[in-house]
């Protein structure tokens, strides 16, 4: 199973000002993105997204068969 304590974050702000969130998990190599609403705070955003990252984890690591 990939360590989620190794999940790089960037903000990435794009050429038109709107702001990109990046998760990145380098074992796996999943990355997940999303496009951040300037009307909600960023930190809840965050949380948001890195728990949807962290079950994809999870589901990628489950053995299939």
């Amino acid at each position: 199973m990939a360590a989620t304590d190794k999940i790089q974050i960037d903000l990435v702000k794009l050429l038109g000002g709107d702001r990109l969130l990046r998760l990145t998990e380098p074992e796996s190599g999943l990355t997940l993105e999303q496009k951040l609403d300037p009307r909600l705070p960023v930190v809840r955003q965050k949380q948001r997204l890195l728990s949807v990252f962290q079950a994809a984890l999870a589901k990628a690591a489950l053995p299939t068969g």
